[in-house]
This record gives structure tokens, C-alpha cells and sequence, in this order.
């Protein structure tokens, strides 16, 4: 399978009391925090490229744009669709939305992964 423009994947969670913005140490209400609904729109990136990545190579976040835009209670189911939009070399561009099973749009956004060989990655770090 290769990398190409409309490759989709998604991911979803009832959110829990470890989702929320309390436990989370982003806000002080107890509903689905943002830095998870990010890490769920990264899930559903990750998802949507890696039938077409080998051993050798993995993708990792480098941009987010992210707008939360409604709130989402403990018990309620939310699910992020993620889209390729955009191929550039080993640059890819999502779009992502984030519903919950009441209909509410709950987020949008892009997210910008790079391609990189992960052997080499990751020698990179022990630098």
C-alpha cells in the first residue's frame, strides 16, 4: 500500500475519569480533556498510514492545529476520523474531526506528521 491523499483512521473512547481536563491537569471540570482528544487525533493519524509503513519507518507529530469545541461528560462515547490530505515527500497533513454519539461536534484540526526511517530516529536521541 502506498502513501496517498485519502487514507482514513479513527479511534474513539468513552471517555472515563482519565480522559478528563481534572486528571489531565488541563482545566478543572471533569470532561474530556484537550490534551486527549489530541492524543486521540494522533491515534487515528498513526492508524491511517500503518498498513502503508514498513518495520524500517514510522511517523511522528511535528504540527498540530486543534479547536475544541464542545464539551464531552465522563460516559460519553467520542470518536476522531482523521484524513490524508497531503503527501509532500515525507511530510503527510491530516484533517481531523472529533464527534460524540450525540452528534455534537466536539473538535477539528490538522495534524503534520514526517515519515523517518526509525532505527536512525532513534539513534538520534542517544546523542
Amino acid at each position: 500500500m502506498e502513501l496517498e491523499k485519502g487514507l482514513r483512521g479513527e479511534t474513539s473512547v468513552v471517555v472515563g475519569e482519565a480522559d478528563t481536563a481534572v486528571r489531565m491537569g488541563s482545566g478543572d471540570v471533569p470532561v474530556l480533556g484537550t490534551p486527549r482528544l489530541l492524543a486521540l487525533a494522533e491515534a487515528a493519524t498513526v492508524k491511517a498510514v500503518e498498513a502503508c509503513l514498513d518495520e524500517a519507518r514510522t511517523s511522528v507529530g511535528t504540527r498540530v492545529e486543534l479547536e475544541h469545541r464542545a464539551a464531552s461528560p465522563v460516559g460519553v462515547r467520542v470518536t476522531v476520523e482523521a484524513e490524508l490530505t497531503e503527501v509532500d515527500g515525507a511530510r503527510l497533513v491530516f484533517a481531523f474531526t472529533a464527534t460524540d454519539e450525540r452528534g455534537t461536534a466536539v473538535g477539528r484540526g490538522r495534524v503534520e506528521r514526517i515519515v523517518v526511517e526509525r532505527e536512525r530516529f532513534l539513534a538520534r536521541l542517544a546523542r
